[in-house]
């Protein structure tokens, strides 16, 4: 194969969390000479490795990531500023001759690179405060039931229980008169760059069973002395980015709130349950190419597998 006929272009590749895009990633990277952009809206934040499953320092020093380790947990980044820093990246790296990775399981984010969101859309606080006091008054579970009707397809896509994304659908909704899903499409712009998308799609028991299996692994690894310190060095429990499946079940247990067997079941549950989501996200934003599998993967497979379909689909 000519690898002179793969440069440069941009890889995208998704799949729901525990499926193994990390380990697909840095393969692909050091075979292409690639950097990899991490479309993981929680990796991101420094001092939250275990509970984002963030590559580990030995990975990180085999190819070069962005977003990684970026922001402390208290500073706001959205999905708009990620993906305007991202295509500056992509666009730079490609005009330099450089293959760019794209890999993560936050959908929006993925979006975001694509030019399908933007942080330009504006705010009503007005708005956005009356959403909330109606909230308090009839609860977040009432309001994604309201969003629910209004836009069905973009309700699949977020979870009922983050009353930002909530929040933020319906102010578009009262401010636009328009569903959030048509919105962000109609802000939809061209993805300028060569490009191909490939998803990782493993049969539901056994992705579960990863999961399962993960969720002990951070356990035995330390997230509960990862949020404790977090806590410890003063991050309020309250904060969007400790908002996350691992880290409020285990704040939950640290308060005695939850044992410590219900906090490790609740964090599996609900992992399970961000994972389907994630699929139900990335099957209506289809990838080029999916690669699937039934039972546990030889990594060596997935590599191949991938690399065929990179050098068929740009006839390298």
């Amino acid at each position: 194969m000519s690898f002179d006929k793969l440069k440069p272009f941009c890889l995208f590749i998704v799949g729901p969390t525990a499926s193994g895009k990390t380990a697909l990633s840095l393969e692909l990277a050091e075979w292409l000479d690639a950097n990899i952009i991490s479309a993981d809206s929680r990796q991101v934040y420094r001092h939250m490795d275990i509970g984002t499953a963030t590559p580990s320092d030995e990975e990180l020093s085999r190819v070069k990531h962005y977003f990684i380790n970026e922001r402390n947990p208290d500073e706001k980044f959205s999905a708009g500023e990620f993906g305007i820093e991202a295509r500056k990246i992509i666009g730079e790296k490609i005009s330099n001759g450089k293959n760019i990775i794209v890999c993560g399981g936050s959908g929006l984010y993925v979006q975001a690179v694509r030019g399908m969101i933007s942080d330009t859309l504006s705010s009503d606080e007005d708005i956005r405060q009356a959403i909330q006091i109606k909230a308090k008054v009839k609860g977040w579970p009432a309001l994604f039931a309201e969003l629910k009707v209004i836009d069905p397809d973009y309700a699949k896509g977020i979870d009922a229980k983050n009353p930002k994304r909530v929040c933020r659908a319906l102010e578009i909704w009262e401010m636009t008169g328009k569903k959030p899903s048509e919105v962000f499409k109609e802000q939809e712009n061209e993805f300028p760059w060569k490009h191909m998308m490939i998803g990782l799609d493993p049969e539901r028991k056994l992705l579960y069973a990863r999961i399962n299996r993960r969720v002990h692994d951070m356990i035995n690894t330390g997230l509960i002395n990862e949020v404790k310190a977090l806590l410890d060095a003063g991050y309020s429990a309250g904060l969007n980015a400790l908002n996350t499946v691992g880290y409020k079940e285990i704040i939950a247990f640290l308060n005695d709130e939850m044992d410590k067997e219900t906090a490790i079941s609740e964090i599996q549950k609900n992992t399970r349950r961000f994972a389907k989501r994630q699929m139900t996200w990335f099957r209506k934003f289809a990838p080029d190419h999916w690669i699937s599998y039934c039972k546990e993967p030889n990594l060596s497979d997935i590599v191949e597998k991938a690399k065929k379909i990179i050098v068929e689909a740009l006839k390298c």
